[in-house]
């Protein structure tokens, strides 16, 4: 049996799992024969393509089916290149298995998960055994559509079905780039076999416009900046194992056929469209970690990085193209070496991080990182399994993302060869940029995994819709000392009450928020209601997010010190002068406002107490009333 025949036996098999799976969708086993399944057929399919890549890979494997084009046939074929990602791939799809086996057991809907998932397998395998343009473009719809219905798997939490949309219309323009650009290479002839369109003369002018579509159509799948925009708003809406097929192995399926057309099929490349490329991929690198150091939400922050990951691929390429147009071969081995061996170190980091974020999620039910913390004491092994991807996707050694990245900085430091001034000038550059967007990576990724792991304290709250509870971030209060809280976890933005009172054993599943306190001099004494008022000041401005926190602490401190000014100079006379600018300081709302009761104030027998008031509220009086 020829390893091609091999690998369609293996993407029958996931489809005739796919065909299982919607009938027994409804079944309580269905979860575990689907990922089962997939996961020996991805697992055969593996042993498969790693033994060919071992091998004799100098004579591809094909294989011509009676289906497609009448005049056509459908061809697969299987060499080197096609085989490497076809590693790439059902590794992926083995260890996405894998995590499903467990995480589906937590799927809320999971007849909408389990058809879809091994179709989306068998989709991507097909496109990187494709051997001609309309098979190519039929697997690549496929896939594009069984993705886009595990985006829509969870369409009624809210942003998911505008992410459906963005994706959807972002691949149909992608697909309809890809359609031009093969239009294009098959020529007059029509012509759309590989091996024809490798053996084809094109004109210069026919070749950029090739470059370009390509750069649109499978930049566009990949999360070429400025065509990314699909990709934030994809990865979190899908289900975590999914996201990390989407960000570890569906990018590097359009960087397949980024490099099967523009370094197989086009020819000899020229020197300016290294260029184009060099520049896309730096741009990208530097935008995709921006916006990932701004981002809270944990798998939106994974989903901008795979961004940055794909920009420092591409650059690699764009350097491999004006090392090969120029003719220096060992150079442009190195720099095409590192760019394949990036894409095998990032489908390995980056789904180990989103099987973490899958986790963190099903146990808190929470992605944002400030509603999170101290989950290192309560998850250990998902903290450590984090860790090791934080490392590597930060490049620091001896991590695998170390080295692809050690290599394409090696291939940078040859650009001094190179004969264009252009060229001379935009390497380095790049490189600069490059730089620059491995050290923003490893802060990246210290904030992440510090704030979700392991920020100190953390605090049990409500909001779980899976029934866990998360783990909010608190701080450790005392009453005279400074107090920190947080959201509630229900995300009304509402601030939480003070945590003493929150985690009091007395009152273990109250709402701290229903208590009532009534700021009012009269009632508790004058020094008691400036001491209110100005813990209350701390309480409502203190957010901990770490953005905030510097600002909301400085505020927080000069209104302390505002309510100790007013207490050391208060007046003896109590006149109406002193009532006025009082009132003034601290209306209405705040007097008055539904928060929980401070612990200080609350022990404090206040003066003026009336014992026929409800239990839990000091009687209100008008400010001054029993001077």
């Amino acid at each position: 049996m020829s390893a091609v025949v091999l690998q369609m036996l293996c993407v029958a098999g996931m489809l005739g799992s796919a065909v299982l799976a919607i009938v027994l969708s409804r079944s309580t086993i269905a979860t575990t024969i689907i990922y089962g399944a997939t996961l020996a057929a991805s697992a055969i399919a593996l042993i498969g393509s790693i033994h060919w890549l071992l091998g004799d890979t100098a004579n591809a494997a094909d294989l011509i089916l009676p289906i497609g084009l009448p005049w056509l046939g459908a061809h697969f074929r299987l060499d080197g290149l096609a085989s490497f990602f076809l590693v790439v791939v059902n590794l992926g799809g083995a260890s996405a298995s894998l995590y499903g086996l467990g995480y589906g057991h937590h799927e809320e809907a999971p007849q909408r998960v389990l058809p879809f998932f091994p179709a989306f397998l068998a989709g991507m395998n097909l496109v990187v055994l494709a051997g001609d343009a309309f098979s190519y473009l039929l697997c690549w719809e496929f896939m594009s559509l069984a993705s886009w219905a595990l985006v829509m798997a969870h369409h009624r939490e809210p942003g998911n079905a505008k992410a459906g949309y963005v994706y959807l219309v972002m691949a149909s323009f992608g697909t309809l780039a890809l359609l031009l650009a093969f239009g294009l290479l098959a020529g007059p002839a029509g012509d759309y076999e590989f091996a024809a369109i490798r053996t084809a003369q094109r004109t210069p002018y026919v070749a950029t416009l090739v470059l370009i579509l390509m750069l649109l159509g499978a930049g566009s799948k990949a999360g070429l900046v400025p065509l990314h925009v699909w990709l934030p708003l994809a990865h979190p809406a899908a289900p975590s194992h999914v996201s990390a097929l989407m960000s570890g192995v569906m990018t590097k399926v359009a960087i397949y056929g980024f490099i099967r057309v523009v370094f197989d099929l086009l020819g000899q490349p020229s020197w300016w469209a290294s260029v184009i490329v060099l520049s896309l991929g730096g741009l990208t690198a530097v935008m995709g970690i921006l916006y990932a150091m701004m981002e809270k939400d944990l798998k939106r922050l994974l989903a901008y990085s795979t961004i940055e990951n794909v920009g420092v691929i591409f650059a690699s390429l764009g350097l491999a193209l004006a090392f090969q147009a120029n003719g220096l071969k060992l150079q442009a081995a190195l720099a095409f070496a590192a760019a394949l061996f990036h894409v095998l170190n990032h489908s390995f980091f980056k789904s180990l991080l989103f099987f973490g974020a899958g986790a963190v999620l099903t146990a808190t039910g929470e992605r944002d990182m400030d509603k999170l913390g101290g989950l290192i004491h309560r998850m250990p092994y998902t903290s450590f399994a984090v860790l090791v991807g934080c490392v590597s996707i930060s490049a620091l050694p001896p991590f695998n993302g170390f080295v692809s990245e050690w290599l394409m900085f090696q291939a940078v430091l040859q650009s001094p060869e190179l004969p264009q001034w252009a060229l001379k000038i935009t390497v380095p550059a790049v490189g600069a940029l490059l730089a620059l967007a491995a050290a923003l990576a490893a802060a990246c990724f210290v904030k992440a995994y510090g704030v979700t792991f392991s920020r100190a304290s953390a605090r049990r709250g409500g909001g779980n819709r899976r029934g866990s509870r998360p783990l909010l971030a608190f701080g450790n209060v005392h009453p005279r000392r400074t107090l920190l809280a947080g959201r509630n976890s229900a995300g009304t933005g509402d601030r939480r009450a003070f945590a003493d009172h929150a985690t009091d054993p007395r009152r273990p599943h109250a709402d701290p928020g229903q208590r009532t306190l009534a700021f009012d001099r009269a009632d508790c004494g004058e020094s008691q209601f400036i001491q209110r008022a100005a813990c209350y000041g701390v309480h409502r401005d203190i957010r901990f997010s770490g953005r905030r926190l510097y600002s909301s602490l400085c505020l927080s401190c000069l209104k302390a010190g505002a309510g100790l000014g007013l207490w050391l100079f208060r007046s003896d006379t109590r006149g109406p002068i002193f009532e006025r600018k009082l009132r003034s300081a601290y209306p209405p709302r705040l007097r008055y406002a539904r928060v929980p009761r401070p612990r200080s104030c609350r022990d404090a027998a206040p003066r003026g107490y009336q014992a026929s008031a409800p239990a839990n509220r000091i009687a209100r009086s008008d400010l001054g009333a029993n001077v």
